[in-house]
């Protein structure tokens, strides 16, 4: 069953997210990710967003892909630039039937 991994994002450094950014699409692309939503934030509906205004969603096949981009070394040597660009809360969450 797949799995998918949401990021929410507070930019700090717009230059430095946009190169982290451009390069996590391609190094996740190996491990069969699939973009499903990057958005802003709109309307709050219920409860406080905590700084947070963009979105990430992505889908890969299960929750141990998910894990195996995460530590690749490819995806390691990106996060002093996400750290740098950015603070976000990245989550998976895996599919229930």
């Amino acid at each position: 069953m797949s799995a998918i991994m949401i990021s929410q994002i507070k930019v700090t450094d717009p230059e430095a997210f946009q190169a982290y950014l451009s390069k996590t699409q391609e190094i996740a692309r190996p491990y069969g990710a699939e973009l499903l939503f990057r958005g802003r934030m709109g309307d709050v509906l219920n409860g406080q967003p905590e700084g947070h205004h963009l979105v990430v969603i992505a889908r890969f096949p299960d929750a141990a892909t998910i894990q195996r981009w995460h530590a690749s070394p490819e995806y390691q040597a990106l996060i002093p630039l996400r750290d740098q660009g950015s603070s976000q809360i990245m989550v998976t969450y895996d599919e229930i039937m």
